[in-house]
C-alpha cells in the first residue's frame, strides 16, 4: 500500500474527529503501516512547534504521536488563530502571514490556499503508506463549501472517501448523519462512505435497528460504535467548550501519597491557549485541577495558574474587572504559590507595550514580577531545553511578547520571587523530574501534606491514552472495511440522497 487516505469528518464540531483520527493512525501504525495525519485547515488556540520550528494544531502533533510519527508543518498547512474583533491571525507552513477577518478569509484568501494545502497531502501520500485526514466542523456547511479547502473540497479533489463521525451522546444522531449527506451535491455524496457513531452508552442491540434504518435511506453502512470513554484527556483543538465554572480538567483516580490533595486553579482568561499545559498537572495522584473566573474561587487553591492567551492585554482587563487580579496580588503577598505562563506570565510583569497583539500602546501588568513586555512582529516559536529546581526541562515557545527579566530568581527563560513563577514556556511540566520538583515546592509554599508520586511517567500515560484510541477502533469498528477505504476508496455505486446541495 502507498498513498491510502481516508478523510474523518464529523457532522458537527466536537463530534470526536481528532480522537477517530488520532485511534485509527494508532490502530493501523500497530499493522505496521507507515501512517501520517493531515488536518489541512485548523481553527484552534492550542498549538505546538515541531523541530523544525513551526506551529501547527496541537491535535495534529498528538495525532502524529499516535502514528508514531515526527510531527510537521505539512499535518497541517494553515492554522487560524482566533483572536479579538472577529479575526484570526493566519498560521502558513508554521508561520504567522498575517491577521484577517472571517468574512476576509472566506470570500478569497481561503481559495488561494487550496493549492498549498492539497500539495502538502500529496506529499504526504507520496511518502507514507495511509494518510489519515481530519475534517472541521461539518462537511454540510452548505455556506462555506465553495471555498471549503479543508471537508469536501480537500476529499474531491483527492479522491479520498469519507467517513462521518457522530457524537450519539448528544442526541439526534440519525438525523445529523442523514442530513450531513442529504445537504451534499452528488459529488461529493459519491464519497461519502458511511459512518462511525461515537460516545455510545448502552446496549449496542438497541441501536442496531436504527442503524438499519439509516443503511435503508441512504444506502450507506455504519462502520462501528464507539463506546463513551472517560478519562481520555487527550489534547483538545477548540478551546473549552464549558461554562468553566467549576470545570474540573480529567485525571487520574488515584488517591495521594501524602495525607493532602493539592488544589490547582486555572484562572480562565479570555482567549486561553495551551490550556492543555494543566494536563500534567492533573494526571499526578492527589492534584486537582479546576478552571475558575471568580476571585472566591482562588481561596482554598494552593496553586494558581494564569495560563497562556492569545489575547494578553485583554486578559489583564478581565483579570482586573472579575477582581482577579488583586487576589493574585494578595497571593503574592501571602507567599502563596502562582504561576504564569506564556501570556499569563507576561500579565503577571510591571509593563507591556503592544502594538501588534491588541495595539493598545503602553499597558501596566499586574506587577507581581520584575518583567517588562515588548510585543514583536516577528513571532518566537521554539523548542528550549534547559534546567529549573535541579531538574532537566524541555518546553517549547510561542509568542510576540519578548521579556526583559529585570530581577527575581531564573527560571528558566523567566523568573521567580517568592511564590510567584512565570515563564514562557509551554510543556514544561511534562518534564516528569521538575514537575516533581516544582509540587514539592508548591506543597511547601501552601503548608500542605501532600507528596508527588515518585513514579509518574506523564509520557507513559499519554501513550497508553493514545494505546486506548487504538483499542476502542480495533474493537469496535470494521476494521478490515475501514482498511478496504484507505486501500480502494469510497465504494461505487453509492446512492443519491435528495435533495442535495442548493
Amino acid at each position: 500500500m502507498r498513498g491510502g487516505g481516508l478523510l474523518v469528518a464529523g457532522t458537527t464540531s466536537d463530534a470526536g474527529k481528532s480522537v477517530v483520527t488520532a485511534g485509527i493512525c494508532r490502530w493501523l501504525v500497530r499493522q505496521g503501516v507507515k501512517v501520517a495525519p493531515f488536518k489541512g485547515q485548523n481553527m484552534s488556540l492550542n498549538s505546538f512547534v515541531t523541530r523544525e520550528g513551526a506551529e501547527i494544531g496541537r491535535a495534529q502533533a498528538m495525532q502524529a504521536q499516535a502514528a508514531r510519527v515526527e510531527p510537521t508543518a505539512l499535518m497541517n498547512p494553515v492554522l487560524l488563530k482566533p483572536g479579538g474583533d472577529r479575526s484570526s491571525q493566519v498560521v502558513l507552513m508554521g508561520k504567522p502571514v498575517g491577521e484577517m477577518s472571517a468574512k476576509g478569509y472566506h470570500g478569497g484568501r481561503q481559495q488561494t490556499l487550496f493549492e498549498p494545502v492539497l500539495a502538502c497531502l500529496e506529499e504526504l501520500r507520496a511518502t507514507h503508506d495511509a494518510v489519515i485526514c481530519e475534517g472541521a466542523g461539518s462537511p454540510a456547511e452548505i455556506n462555506l463549501r465553495r471555498t471549503d479547502i479543508v471537508n469536501m473540497g480537500i476529499a474531491r479533489a483527492a479522491r479520498l472517501p469519507v467517513v462521518v463521525v457522530g457524537d450519539i451522546d448528544r442526541g439526534g444522531v440519525f438525523a445529523q448523519f442523514f442530513g450531513t449527506t442529504a445537504l451534499l451535491a452528488p459529488e461529493d455524496q459519491e464519497l461519502i462512505a458511511g459512518y462511525l457513531v461515537n460516545k455510545f452508552r448502552g446496549d449496542v442491540t438497541l441501536l442496531e435497528p436504527g442503524l438499519d434504518m439509516l443503511h435503508g435511506l441512504t444506502g450507506r453502512r455504519t462502520f462501528g460504535v464507539l463506546p463513551y470513554a472517560h478519562g481520555l484527556g487527550i489534547d483538545e483543538e477548540d478551546g473549552l467548550r464549558v461554562s468553566l465554572r467549576g470545570t474540573v480538567r480529567e485525571s487520574v483516580v488515584a488517591p495521594p501519597l501524602g495525607a493532602d490533595v493539592l488544589r490547582v486553579a486555572v484562572c480562565a482568561v479570555p482567549l486561553m491557549s495551551n490550556f492543555t499545559d494543566v494536563d500534567a498537572l492533573a494526571a499526578e495522584p492527589g492534584v486537582i485541577v479546576r478552571f475558575v473566573d471568580r476571585p472566591e474561587e482562588l481561596a482554598d487553591a494552593d496553586l494558581v495558574v494564569v495560563p497562556g492567551t492569545r489575547g494578553t492585554v485583554r486578559a489583564l482587563a478581565w483579570l482586573r474587572e472579575r477582581g482577579l487580579a488583586d487576589a493574585l496580588a494578595r497571593r503574592a503577598a501571602e507567599g502563596r504559590p502562582v504561576l504564569g505562563i506564556c501570556g499569563g506570565f507576561q500579565a503577571l510583569g510591571e509593563h507591556i507595550e503592544d502594538e501588534v497583539e491588541s495595539r493598545a500602546g503602553a499597558v501596566e501588568g499586574l506587577g507581581l514580577l520584575p518583567v517588562r513586555v515588548r510585543f514583536a512582529r516577528e513571532k518566537t516559536l521554539a523548542r528550549p531545553v534547559g534546567e529549573a529546581l535541579g531538574e532537566r526541562v524541555e518546553g517549547y515557545e510561542i509568542h510576540h511578547g519578548v521579556a526583559e527579566v529585570l530581577g527575581g530568581d531564573p527560571f528558566l527563560d523567566g523568573c521567580r520571587v517568592g511564590a510567584v513563577w512565570g515563564t514562557h514556556w509551554h510543556g514544561s511540566l511534562e518534564s516528569d523530574g521538575f514537575r516533581r520538583a516544582f509540587l514539592r515546592e508548591v506543597a511547601a509554599a501552601a503548608g500542605r501534606a501532600f507528596v508527588p508520586a515518585p513514579d509518574t511517567s506523564f509520557g507513559t500515560l499519554r501513550e497508553e491514552q493514545l494505546d486506548r484510541l487504538g483499542d476502542l477502533i480495533e474493537e469496535h469498528a470494521d476494521t478490515d472495511a475501514l482498511l478496504r477505504l484507505v486501500e480502494e476508496g469510497a465504494p461505487e455505486g453509492l446512492p443519491f440522497v435528495p435533495p442535495g446541495a442548493p
